[in-house]
């Protein structure tokens, strides 16, 4: 089978990239876009310090600040021409207006999250410039209207701590990991622990402020409802640059109960994991049940076994969670001494992984906990996986040197809410998500072969126990394998990742591409394209 690029080039692109004419002239460049960009933002103060070039000392540590994926910042990977950190909203629509009259690609991140590292790395072209919103980071909350403003360069982290500070009864069901950046984060939907509570972030947005292709600033009335749902779960990079969301708060009890139950092969894995495949998406939608799977060392000297982490909140407390256990899933044996009651924020803490006692106040750095090199990729199951199919994926697994696999589930109200009410159509029908990571711990290209061959593996190995037609896949896991734009993309060419993502909803989501950006400004890998335009003069039929 083969496999599309990663964020590992060969020589000869970078040899091009090293005498290029923008290496030559990138200086005068960047002085015509700082040019541009004073007569535009129309602002009196300097904009010396949010200027990064890769002259500069702070140039690395800015670029590498927030990027997750260390696969995606060894040498041979292009980097952007400099960096921008504006600090003002009007910076950004003059960062717009500038790059299209000077013809200069841009990216844009918020958190860096991104897999592939498509907000802050170009593979389709170069030269390129980084737009960093790390300086939009504010947070008002409204416990009275039970809303939030929240600019894109926070982190979700930070939001739910801002939340906490103002309500221990107010929550807002995003990720579980805490420095992702809001901007993208809900682009993709944003799942988290009280998804089948209360669905998405994204199901949970009821405004938005972004800046247009022709540097407008744009809220929900004026933007549109079609341009407002695609915003909402159709991925970033492709519609404009998201400032800020307004969301919508939830319930959430003054106490919770959390706990991590660990279950080796030796101790009845197996059949605990598929007697979950049939529970977890039925349960009460207060408790989520996710699993974590690890290699560990066995009890017999050298020998190496699968341990499954069933890792839980319960919006509610110990006692009502056991009497649900005990209908709904006893053979797991959870017992009171396994629970722990806490608040919702400490709750985070918990499931984000931070030690236990570690003080909320951690979120408002904003900072990741893990870093590393990485190749991820995702499927969704519709169907049990049968025991036959985990004894596979055990002893793929334990080919591996540290593997890690996640399992959540779906049902509760990730099931009532319609597949095309946001573009993320993995709803009703769903029992859970996977997510399959390698991760090894340097940048060579032999070290870095071996584990993207071994994920790859498993992924082929999982396809007859996955759903099909289309295999699909999570748009914030972007996976390069399942396809990339390059340029001069073609729409058909796109289907072959659009369609996993977004299923039916991707045809939408282009017909909403061509109308707000005709000339596809906003692009990368794998952002939506635009119709031919021979389908735009027959708006659209037949295409």
């Amino acid at each position: 089978m083969e496999y599309s690029p990663t964020c590992t080039f060969s020589i000869l692109p970078l040899l091009v990239l090293l005498f290029s004419p923008w290496q030559a002239t990138s200086s005068s460049i960047l002085n015509d876009f700082y040019q541009c960009l004073s007569v535009y933002s129309n602002l009196s103060s300097s904009f010396s310090g949010s200027f990064y070039t890769p002259q500069d000392s702070s140039f690395s540590s800015i670029l590498e600040s927030s990027a997750q994926n260390l696969r995606c910042l060894t040498p041979s990977v292009p980097k952007p021409g400099f960096i921008f950190t504006p600090f003002h909203e009007i910076e950004i629509q003059a960062s717009i207006i500038c790059s299209k009259k000077l013809k200069i690609h841009l990216r844009v991140r918020s958190g860096g999250h991104d897999y592939e590292g498509l907000s802050y790395v170009s593979q389709i072209e170069t030269p390129f410039i980084l737009i960093d919103l790390s300086k939009l980071r504010s947070i008002t909350v409204d416990i009275k209207d039970e809303s939030a403003w929240i600019q894109a360069g926070a982190t979700i982290g930070e939001v739910y701590y801002r939340i906490a500070e103002k309500s221990r009864t107010h929550g807002f069901p995003a990720g579980l990991c805490t420095s992702l950046g809001v901007g993208g984060h809900i682009t993709g939907g944003a799942y988290g622990p009280m998804m089948r509570k209360y669905g998405l972030g994204a199901d949970n947005v009821v405004d938005a402020r972004l800046v247009d292709v022709n540097g407008r600033i744009l809220d929900r009335q004026s933007m549109g409802e079609d341009l407002f749902w695609a915003i909402r779960g159709g991925g970033g990079g492709s519609f404009g640059i998201i400032l800020s969301w307004k969301i919508k708060l939830v319930s959430v009890p003054a106490m919770v109960t959390v706990f991590t139950v660990g279950r080796t092969l030796e101790q009845g894995a197996t059949e605990l994991v598929h007697r979950w495949q049939e529970v977890s998406h039925q349960i009460d939608e207060n408790l989520f049940i996710r699993l974590l799977f690890q290699v560990v060392n066995a009890t017999s000297k050298g020998a190496r076994t699968i341990q499954v982490s069933f890792n839980s909140l319960f919006l509610g407390d110990t006692q009502s969670l056991l009497q649900v256990m005990k209908q709904s899933f006893p053979e797991l044996g959870l017992e009171q001494k396994d629970c722990v009651e806490m608040s919702w924020i400490q709750s985070v803490l918990y499931i984000a992984g931070y030690p236990s006692g570690q003080s909320p106040e951690i979120l408002l750095q904003g900072k990741s906990t893990f870093k590393n090199y990485f190749k991820a990729k995702s499927d969704f199951v519709n169907e049990p996986i049968p025991e036959i199919g985990l004894a596979g994926l055990w002893e793929r697994l334990l080919e591996e040197d540290n593997p890690l696999m996640i399992w959540n589930p779906y049902g509760g109200m990730m099931s009532r809410i319609s597949e095309s009410s946001t573009p993320f159509p993995h709803r009703n029908g769903t029992l859970f998500k996977i997510q399959y990571v390698a991760t090894w711990q340097d940048g060579k290209k032999d070290t870095e072969a071996k584990h993207m061959s071994w994920v790859r593996k498993l992924y082929d190995y999982m396809a007859a126990y996955v759903s099909k037609f289309p295999r699909a896949a999570y748009v914030n896991y972007r996976d390069l394998d399942l396809g990339m734009n390059k340029k001069g993309m073609s729409f058909m060419q796109a289907t072959r990742w659009g369609m996993r993502y977004f299923k039916g909803n991707f045809v939408k989501l282009v017909h909403v591409k061509t109308k707000v950006d005709a000339n596809n400004f906003f692009r990368h890998e794998q952002s939506i394209p635009t119709l031919p335009l021979l389908c735009r003069r027959r708006k659209g039929r037949g295409c």
